[in-house]
């Protein structure tokens, strides 16, 4: 049907491509397409649209039309429902093609829309959270200027006062500026550099499981679902048993410690994380059934001092998604009554690539 160069065209292209013949058998699919569908060639070539997509009525209807027709169709936001359950949004353009013979044949390209808006949408929130974290670093230093004065005079203060019940008020005040240096400090996140070294991803994930279960006896249950084959990475360990430990305390208090949360890690193949493409990123999925987060304040949870909670800082997760950005990966979030994942991405590639 195809010839070899149009074969070696399609192999490397970056969006999906299937053919079909005249009764809608798959005929070939390219490397795309079996990323997308998280399955072989072999696997799939001979199968039949309804048995690969079961749930795709309106595309089935697009190829049957152009099959008729014989002219081209665009579908716009289809809905697929992919092998293994994962949803995905693709525009659908079909063209027949034909060898001379009396059969048509069809050529299937599918483009991914949620994952071009997934890419503008991430690419977005690292500038905005890289202009963020400067005004915050700026205020951060003009704050903490005058509050080592304040500090300093109420030392001084607090030698030349007789009387011991007047060195109660400032010893309120060098405690109160005390805390809020911590404070800012914890708003600007860890500023050290990095000490990376290799590490396995289900071990800190093991360890934030047992904190989480020492710090709430009962009420919680954790489940775990890793996978086995997963490589270390090159990171920080510390940091990153606070990335994790910050975003499963939240997910705790949300749920007011009664609740499931588990704990997912899987491969994710040529994934894009800003401007740079990953050949190899692991995900990490942290998911609890609590109440999710408020739709007004979703955009703008990873920002210091945005919380849900009356008795919230804010601060948990701007710090945990500036440890994940220093290791140059990406904090996604998808929230619904009865269901917030966390999804971390960490590229694989060690800096000799």
């Amino acid at each position: 049907m195809l010839t070899a160069s149009s074969a070696r065209i399609l192999e490397n292209l970056a969006t999906t491509v299937l053919t079909f013949d005249s009764r809608l058998f798959l005929t070939s699919i390219n490397p795309a397409g079996e990323m997308l569908f998280e399955v072989s060639a072999k696997k799939i070539v001979g199968q039949k649209l309804i048995d690969l997509l079961p749930h795709a009525a309106r595309m089935i209807k697009t190829l049957n039309q152009t099959l008729q027709s014989r002219h081209p169709f665009t579908a716009r936001s289809l809905r697929l429902k992919l092998p293994g359950g994962r949803f995905v949004t693709v525009d659908c353009t079909v063209s027949p093609i034909s060898d001379g013979g009396p059969e048509t044949a069809l050529l299937v390209e599918l483009s991914q829309v949620d994952r071009l808006l997934r890419l503008a949408r991430d690419e977005n929130m690292l500038d905005r959270q890289a202009a963020n974290r400067a005004v915050m670093r700026g205020l951060a230093h003009e704050i903490k200027n005058p509050l080592g004065g304040l500090r300093g005079a109420a030392q001084l203060l607090e030698r030349e006062l007789p009387d011991k019940a007047l060195k109660e008020y400032t010893g309120i005040i060098i405690h109160e500026a005390d805390r809020l240096r911590k404070l800012v400090d914890r708003m600007i996140g860890p500023h050290q550099p990095l000490e990376k070294q290799a590490v396995n991803i289900h071990e800190i994930l093991e360890h934030v499981r047992r904190l989480m279960l020492v710090e709430v006896p009962v009420g919680l249950t954790v489940e775990r679902r890793y996978d086995p084959s997963l490589p270390d990475l090159m990171a920080e360990r510390e940091q990153l048993i606070q990335a994790v430990l910050n975003i499963a305390r939240n997910a705790v208090q949300a749920m007011q410690n009664q609740g499931v949360i588990q704990l997912r890690t899987c491969i994710e193949r040529q994934f894009t994380i800003g401007q740079k493409r990953h050949r190899l990123v692991l995900r990490t999925d942290i998911e609890d059934n609590g109440p999710g987060i408020p739709h007004e304040i979703q955009e703008y949870i990873f920002y210091p001092m945005v919380t849900g909670r009356a008795d919230g800082t804010g601060l948990g997760l701007s710090i945990a998604q500036d440890i994940i950005a220093k290791h140059g990966g990406l904090i996604e979030c998808d929230s619904r009554p009865g269901q917030t994942v966390f999804s971390i991405y960490l590229p694989l590639e060690n800096d000799r690539g």
